[in-house]
């Protein structure tokens, strides 16, 4: 029978539910256990996919083409399941198939509420993960315990357990222990009022987590047994990481974390090998270098913006046991600033993705800094776009080239929407989205994959004009990655520069700690030869 386990959260949002139901998910899965990991979200919107990146961080992107939430990147990139559009379901999604049953009179006329209609709706959707093959399913609930729009969720998952017997769930709850640093004290009080909102409702945690800046006294972690009704074996500290957050599994399984879970689930109990794990942590705790690289973007004071790619960078760096600083560079200010000021020094420049036309003219700067300096330049998505514009205007002398997004009466769009696009009118999960194939042509990025076809996660409405297309190879710009069906660019290339990429898609959203993706361990080798004064290695001519 497969089993449950329930992830909420306390006192405050952004605790790291998701982090920590990742590394939760790493450890079990260690242990030989199949595991499926979900993100239940109180939010009304259906998906992500419309929200703006201030309020809701990065949209990461799954094979099938959904939408969701950014802790799905922490699930795929800590265990070795892919996830699917189940895997994240938000109050928008539930509210939507409840009222397209009622429209349908499945209710027979009654009364729709949300005890038992909504609670029931949720419980089939944890129950979709269910399946011969799925030991164990972990299910994060999104927000705080006390939140109207949460109740709904939490009520659901204390039904569950209700409904399926004591062994067949367990709930593991996060917590805060503010630290005072005015009287020098860490607080359990606000731990203990979050379970007890718990315990009103019908939950009793089996596991507390408890997030701190400074480690708790053990009388301190025998009174939140006690007041909280834990043991004390359940009480465990997540401390702050010093260094990376591939800490955390590690941190968690030295408190055993993961006996506790198979001796209160019945599950096997065997021992989990994280060696690889381990030699992770090490080297980031002890490069054997280092490199700095620039990502110019426009939602730069955001961290959760571009968390896929600062990731993907870190592992990169794993990969060539190698510290990456990055410079973290709004697109604006180089435009206030010059390129000169905001760049010198740096030994790789990343311009990633993003929408309208804030900060346009300033990722231009970028790309002509490193295309002139021959710094290795990697353009991701709306990156790759403005390589593409950067090049039409200075190389091609096609003046005003630019994207219809930005510039809509550009006498040169050299991006723009395809004519399927056009037709769009609904914003949510109308891009091209997902997995797509990919071939390739001789140049950078078929050295980086060594392999003539790849598949790849998009998110875009604009595109590669192909009428552009034999004047920029003309000046240098090869389209080397094409879709196989549509023949659409999803690569160029620039022939006169040692590592200068641009991809239309997302590849940030397959690299893991264990394993980086072939693109960005391609930009760090060409940022460590740069910083070391040399020429990347020959690549294979990029022609068309």
């Amino acid at each position: 029978m497969t089993k449950h386990i329930f992830v909420t959260g306390g006192v405050v949002s952004s605790l790291g539910k998701g982090l920590t139901s990742a590394s939760v998910g790493l450890l079990l899965e260690r242990r030989g256990l199949r595991v499926r990991l979900q993100k239940l979200d109180p939010y009304l919107n259906v998906d992500p996919g419309t929200m703006n990146p201030y309020q809701h961080g990065e949209v990461y992107v799954l094979d099938d083409g959904t939408e969701t939430d950014l802790d799905l990147g922490h699930y795929e990139r800590f265990t070795g399941v892919p996830a699917k559009k189940s895997d994240n379901i938000t109050t928008g999604r539930i509210y939507q198939q409840i009222l397209a049953k009622e429209r349908r009179g499945d209710y027979l006329g009654g009364t729709v509420q949300v005890i038992p209609h909504v609670t029931d709706e949720i419980k089939r959707a944890i129950e979709k993960l269910v399946a011969p093959d799925v030991d164990v399913v972990i299910t994060e609930i999104g927000g705080t315990v006390g939140d109207i729009e949460s109740l709904p969720f939490v009520e659901s998952i204390r039904q569950f357990r209700l409904d399926k017997g004591p062994d067949a769930a367990l709930y593991i709850h996060l917590t805060l222990l503010p630290y005072l640093r005015a009287s020098g004290e860490l607080k359990t009080k606000p731990t203990q009022q979050s379970v007890g909102k718990l315990r009103e409702i019908g939950i009793q945690p089996d596991i507390l987590i408890c997030r701190c800046e400074v480690a708790p006294t053990e009388d301190m972690l025998r009174k939140i047994s006690l007041f909280c009704n834990v043991p004390r074996e359940g009480v465990l500290v997540e401390q702050d990481v010093s260094h990376t957050i591939y800490e955390v599994p590690l941190v968690l399984r030295d408190q055993r974390i993961d006996d506790l879970i198979c001796r209160r689930l019945n599950l096997p109990q065997r021992a989990a090998d994280l060696s690889d794990w381990e030699r992770i942590v090490a080297t980031v705790r002890h490069p054997e270098q280092e490199v700095e690289v620039a990502v110019a973007g426009k939602y730069i004071e955001l961290q959760d913006a571009y968390k896929s790619i600062y990731e993907s960078l870190a592992h990169a760096g794993i990969q060539r046991k190698t510290r990456v600083k990055v410079r973290k560079i709004e697109a604006e200010e180089i435009e206030s600033k010059g390129a000169d000021a905001a760049l010198a020094g740096v030994s790789g420049i990343l311009v990633p993705g993003g929408f309208g036309k804030r900060g346009v003219e300033g990722k231009i700067a970028a790309v002509t800094y490193a295309r002139e300096r021959k710094i290795p330049f990697f353009g991701i998505c709306f990156g790759m776009q403005i390589a593409v514009i950067e090049t039409a205007r200075n190389l091609c002398e096609l003046g005003g080239a630019n994207s219809t997004e930005v510039d809509p009466a550009t006498p040169h769009p050299v991006i723009s929407l395809l004519d399927a696009q056009k037709r769009v009118v609904e914003l949510g999960g109308t891009m091209r989205l997902g997995a797509q194939a990919c071939r390739l042509k001789p140049g950078r990025a078929l050295d980086a994959y060594g392999a003539p076809v790849v598949s790849e996660r998009h998110r875009h409405r604009y595109e590669f004009n192909p009428a552009y297309k034999k004047v920029l190879e003309e000046h240098g710009l090869a389209v080397t990655g094409e879709h196989e069906q549509l023949h659409l660019a999803e690569i160029v290339e620039r022939t006169d520069h040692p590592w200068f990429v641009g991809v239309q898609y997302h590849p940030e959203f397959k690299s893991k700690p264990t394993r980086a993706h072939a693109l960005f361990d391609g930009f760090i080798a060409a940022a460590l030869q740069y910083r070391a004064g040399g020429a990347a290695p020959q690549s294979r001519a990029a022609s068309g």
